[in-house]
């Protein structure tokens, strides 16, 4: 993990993860692997087994060792029993972490909470997220009686500060379908013990059993006045001039690549993530057509493709990850990278011990329903000689056009890759 600071005026800082892909353009078979592996000791919870140590597998593949990233994923993807659960993701941060867990499991139903709300889907639930810039979340199940099953509920986020929000989401849900078992699930834990005492109150009043489990712990410790003087910070280092995103040298003529379309054929029916529920069955298709659209991207990037981003849209994380791994996997002489645009106002410092050296700012372009708003993509530069830019349709829009396709093209050409976003059966 590395450190930023947030432009936010309840929260100072930021934690940005080396395996999440979400803020630090990654390897997206350690990205994948890092939530399967959270995923293995979800399962070995439920299961009330211990859990496979893969260990150096991990830190191998953190340590960018040629072939462990790869060697992590596909170790976690050998066929395992399925375990029933329902797994819940927060947007927008965990969406793929929590589609990552659900597949560990196998057998799970995966829904993610969403600030996207949509017709003829009626919300299941809502919970808020005290700290974050946006805090209304929605659950917009298409079948809610996926959830209205006694399995084990799992809530996933990347990091667990305080487990405020997901101690909320709990009552919540509990309130609606009570069940037995709740498990806890991030990438790191840093709760102190006040924290945990407040989940093990809840579980004695809930009369349930509630665990948590993470991939490392540790804890954050915050100085009299971090508020204000991370305030300052960001007044201070705002005034001066933004890191530079020099384009390279035979494109300074023109100022700008071109931007093409892929033509990925999304299978009709497939949904494009856990906005409104997904299936293990969903999942078994989309495995099934991930080379093929792989190598679609692969022919219409075109030769000489040496270092590759694929970048994906807000809570559409999944859906490019799994692009971005099959990409990987066809195209073994290339590096590429998985990152995604986000909705988190952050400070960039372009410093070698800052965790966000560059930002690009640019308008939302998919209609959000808080209404228009600065969108952001980080540690995002001309060092990529390709970018793959997958959106859904909703998001495919003229204010894209001029917009974040304007940013990106100015620093690499860019391939647009639309996935039909899932809508309810008329």
């Amino acid at each position: 993990m590395g450190l930023a600071v947030r432009r936010n005026p309840r929260r100072a800082h930021l934690l940005v993860s080396a395996v999440l892909g979400k803020h630090v353009p990654t390897d997206p078979r350690l990205v994948y692997g890092a939530g399967l592996l959270l995923g293995d000791l979800v399962r070995a919870r439920l299961r009330d087994e211990n859990p496979s140590s893969r260990g150096t597998l991990l830190s191998d593949a953190l340590g960018s060792v040629p072939g462990a990233a790869a060697a992590l994923r596909d170790s976690l993807c050998e066929p395992s029993a399925p375990v029933d659960a329902f797994v819940l993701g927060y947007a927008e941060t965990a969406t793929a972490l929590g589609h990552s867990v659900a597949d560990a499991l196998g057998g799970a139903y995966y829904l993610h909470s969403t600030r996207r709300p949509l017709d003829g889907f009626a919300t299941y639930g809502g919970f808020e997220e005290e700290h974050s810039h946006a805090t209304s979340h929605l659950l917009l199940p298409a079948d809610p009686a996926a959830l209205d099953r006694d399995v084990p509920a799992v809530l996933v986020d990347d990091e667990l500060s305080t487990g405020r929000t997901v101690l909320n989401t709990i009552e919540a849900l509990h309130a609606v379908r009570p069940r037995r078992h709740y498990v806890l699930a991030a990438l790191v834990d840093l709760r102190g013990e006040d924290d945990r005492a407040r989940m093990r109150a809840l579980a004695a009043r809930l009369g349930v059993r509630i665990d948590a489990v993470a991939l490392a712990r540790g804890r954050v410790e915050l100085p009299d006045g971090v508020l204000e003087a991370g305030q300052a910070l960001v007044e201070d280092l705002s005034a001066r001039p933004s890191p530079s995103l020099t384009p390279t040298p035979g494109q300074a003529a023109t100022g700008r690549f071109t931007v093409t379309r892929a033509a990925l054929d999304w299978p009709a029916g497939l949904p494009d993530g856990g906005r409104h529920g997904f299936l293990p069955a969903h999942r078994a298709r989309l495995e099934k057509d991930l080379p093929r659209m792989a190598d679609a991207l692969a022919d219409a990037l075109g030769p000489g493709a040496s270092r590759v981003l694929v970048l994906g849209f807000e809570e559409l994380m999944y859906a490019p990850l799994r692009l971005a791994e099959a990409l990987a996997d066809a195209l073994p002489g290339a590096d590429v990278r998985y990152s995604t645009t986000t909705r988190s106002p952050v400070l960039a410092v372009d410093d070698p011990g800052y965790a966000i050296r560059t930002r690009l700012a640019f308008p939302s372009h998919d209609d959000p329903s808080d209404g228009p708003g600065e969108r952001y993509a980080y540690n995002v530069s001309s060092a990529f000689d390709r970018i793959v830019f997958v959106v859904d349709d909703v998001g495919d829009t003229p204010e894209l056009a001029n917009g974040l396709l304007e940013r990106l093209r100015a620093l690499a050409p860019v391939l647009l890759a639309t996935i039909p976003s899932h809508r309810r059966e008329p």
